[in-house]
């Protein structure tokens, strides 16, 4: 089973963008069950459908599947309203990147740092532009941002 654990922070002002980046674009097909079925669009290149499991502490089940890009901008549409655009900066820090998540369009305004770990226990370095955890606080989930933007708070 895939298997995700991540820790999510806010990034305090004065954080500067650098390094390599990715635009993402992203939407989340509607539906109640356990799963939550999200489709990403990387730069025009690379399309990626995701099966995410409810998130338990910080740990989920996720399984991720490249699919044509033609099927992804078809599925997307069917995402209705439900899409989140970002800029990903991925920033080194000691032994492990941070992926930074500048949010655009209604979320406009927020910046996420993520950092993906091997165990809910893990030890890491925490750059001084971290600001509060956010891991736990739903509304800061990317579906949740689709659906109640930033802008609405």
């Amino acid at each position: 089973m895939g298997v995700e654990i991540e820790r999510r922070f806010l990034v305090k002002d004065g954080w500067q963008p650098s390094g390599e980046s990715i635009h993402m674009k992203q939407g989340y097909l509607p539906g109640t069950g356990p799963m939550l079925v999200r489709i990403r669009i990387e730069e025009d290149r690379r399309a990626v459908l995701t099966l995410k499991g409810r998130t338990e502490g910080i740990t989920r089940s996720e399984y991720e599947y490249e699919i044509p890009m033609q099927d992804a901008e078809e599925l997307l549409l069917r995402c209705q309203k439900r899409v989140v655009e970002k800029t990903r900066f991925f920033v080194p820090v000691g032994d492990y990147t941070w992926e930074v998540d500048v949010f655009a369009g209604a979320n406009d305004g927020l910046v996420i740092a993520e950092l993906e770990l091997s165990d809910e226990n893990e030890v890491f370095d925490r750059p001084d532009w971290l600001g509060a955890e956010v891991s736990m606080d739903g509304r800061y989930y990317n579906v949740n941002l689709a659906e109640h933007p930033f802008s609405e708070w």
